[in-house]
């Protein structure tokens, strides 16, 4: 029933979440991606995104923080993992301040006896922007429980 009820499923969107710049230094660390485009305003601002942008995978990353609200109350699921994904298209850069959240419709759902994959088509959309930031499809492993 939960493959049903997930091809069945409204597009969702997910709560607002701060690309503030304490976010982006501690990606920064993490990551040892430390290019002044994402962390030096002065220098960022005389580039032709006129201040610091948040790194495009950590846009991509807070993919799994959303992806808790979209999936949220589903019965019969035991653990979710992440598969992978088909298309990733970084279409827009995110500001350092700017507000981000996701928009996920389910585009297909492959059965399994043990789990079921689930195809996302998702946008990251930037609050006040005509364009998203991203466009991806994205597979998640549903165990079943």
């Amino acid at each position: 029933m939960l493959a049903e009820d997930l091809r069945a499923l409204p597009p969702r969107e997910t709560p607002w979440f701060e690309m503030d710049a304490k976010r982006v230094q501690a990606f920064a660390d993490a990551t040892e991606d430390w290019q002044f485009i994402h962390l030096d305003p002065e220098r960022a601002a005389q580039t032709p995104f006129g201040g610091c942008i948040a790194h495009g995978f950590l846009t991509l990353s807070m993919l799994s923080a959303m992806s808790y609200h979209v999936t949220e109350g589903l019965a019969g699921v035991a653990s979710s993992v992440n598969y992978g994904f088909d298309r990733i298209r970084f279409v827009s850069p995110v500001m350092v301040g700017s507000r981000i959240r996701g928009v996920f419709t389910v585009a297909s759902v492959d059965e399994f006896d043990t789990h079921l994959d689930v195809h996302w088509d998702v946008l990251i959309e930037i609050e006040g922007a005509d364009r998203p930031a991203l466009a991806a499809n994205w597979i998640t492993r549903l165990y079943l429980a």
